[in-house]
């Protein structure tokens, strides 16, 4: 299971799961309850329910980099192309807009 912290302009929103039926995302209860907040995208409005879907998001994967950027991700890493949250979790953390994207730590646990 991968997991990433969605910051809207560098305030924590929410949190992306990758898990086996799909991935999963949800807002967290202090990210809603600020009146000042804005959905990380209009696909996914602001809500308390979590959102889910089979393959990552459109968003998501819209702010993997293309092209010429992706491909030196993937030359200088053991990443595949068809691992979307890894190259999610290596290229978005300084993404061009209001969003990013950063690792989740979680203590005594690795990803393999």
């Amino acid at each position: 299971m991968k997991q990433a912290k969605i910051l809207y302009k560098n305030i924590l929103a929410g949190i992306l799961t990758e898990n086996d039926e799909g991935y999963e995302f949800h807002y967290l209860p202090e990210y809603l309850a600020n009146d000042t907040s804005k959905p990380v995208s209009l696909t996914m409005p602001l809500r308390a329910e979590s959102f889910t879907s089979p393959v990552l998001f459109p968003f998501f994967d819209g702010l993997i980099p293309e092209g010429w950027l992706l491909d030196v991700a993937i030359r200088n890493t053991d990443i595949s192309i068809l691992d979307r949250m890894s190259l999610l979790l290596l290229c978005c953390k300084d993404c061009i807009g209001a969003v990013s994207v950063e690792p989740l730590e979680r203590k005594g646990v690795q990803d393999v």
